[in-house]
């Protein structure tokens, strides 16, 4: 059975049944930062609360997308380095399998896998870090700003025409040394890793969702299996957050529709109310002169629908001639 509204190509969960003994052996494929095994350590220590009887093991990996450190994602080919050697692992028999920040899993899926479940959301919003300023407002005309992301670079030259913004590749450990080496007055990065490893208390600001739109799947965690593996699924069941998969669903339909990756700043982030999830998404130009944004609110039974609607709206506000522009 999917998840209430969901997109059958991508969440594909099967509820227990005696068919399904508890499993055994459960193998985690997981790229090595530290926040990738933080969040693979997380999934262990859940699987084994479930599973006592259960060996839950993890298999560290090095993606390209960790290799590659001298150039923007965008260039290099966006989300899907993040995760291809984990999909290998899969094939192959090496993981059962490989857990994911869903904002680096890219928007279409090769028909192979599938999400089986979402869990609970960690905040979801961007954060502020420096050593200098206590905001963005405090910085001074040129003061250099680094992230990684288009979708920040490009809301932060629509607010902030006067700030220059500059390229921060590496893990989190990474970009937080060259913040403290002086290579940056400030950084922007996602307030969920830090909270994760403990570094809340290197956030200066969180920034809201009107300076800075979050990415779709922002601080959730998705699980990716092999899409015949109704065992899998099953086991994994308990660990999905309904709220959390209806919103990221909504959230990635919006990309999946503009093709949003890497080379596209692009936003979107749902919230849920009671039964009514509410959508705001926005499209623009990196260097922030053209922003276009639209917002819904709809069942949250419906995600996918939802977030269809925001598009239709999107391009009713000129998204196409953004993307267009884009190349």
């Amino acid at each position: 059975m999917a998840l209430p509204g969901s997109d059958v190509s991508e969440f594909k969960v099967i509820q227990p049944t005696p068919s399904f003994p508890p499993p055994l052996r459960i193998v985690i494929a997981t790229r090595e930062s530290r926040l990738a095994l933080w969040q693979a350590e997380h999934v262990k220590a859940r699987l084994e609360g479930l599973y006592p009887g259960c060996a839950v093991e993890l298999l560290g990996m090095t993606t390209r997308g960790d290799q590659i450190l001298d150039r923007p994602l965008a260039k290099v080919g966006g989300k899907g380095l993040f995760v291809k050697e984990l999909e290998t692992a899969l094939l192959d028999g090496r993981a059962d399998i490989a857990v994911h920040s869903m904002k680096d899993v890219p928007m279409v899926l090769d028909e192979a896998f599938s999400l089986a479940c979402i869990s609970a959301r960690e905040v979801p919003l961007d954060a502020f870090v420096s050593n200098r300023y206590a905001s963005l407002d405090d910085l001074p005309p040129g003061g250099v700003v680094g992230t990684s992301s288009l979708r920040r670079e490009s809301q932060i030259h629509a607010r902030y025409p006067y700030l220059a913004v500059t390229s921060l590749r590496g893990n989190l450990d990474t970009r937080l040394r060259k913040l403290d080496e002086g290579q940056y007055d400030a950084i922007i990065l996602a307030a969920a890793g830090l909270t994760r490893l403990g570094l809340g208390e290197r956030v200066r600001a969180t920034l809201s969702a009107e300076d800075s739109l979050p990415a779709a799947g922002q601080g959730a965690l998705g699980i990716e299996i092999l899409a015949g593996r109704a065992d899998l699924a099953a086991w994994l069941a308990p660990l999905n957050d309904p709220a959390t998969a209806a919103c990221v669903q909504a959230e990635r339909a919006v990309s999946r529709a503009l093709a949003g990756s890497c080379e596209v700043p692009l936003g979107a982030y749902g919230v849920v109310e009671g039964d009514e999830l509410w959508l705001r998404a926005f499209v623009a130009l990196p260097d922030g002169s053209q922003v276009v944004r639209a917002e819904r609110r709809g069942p949250a039974s419906d995600p996918e629908a939802l977030g269809l609607a925001v598009v239709a709206d999107l391009r009713g506000e000129g998204a196409d001639a953004v993307l267009a522009a884009l190349g």
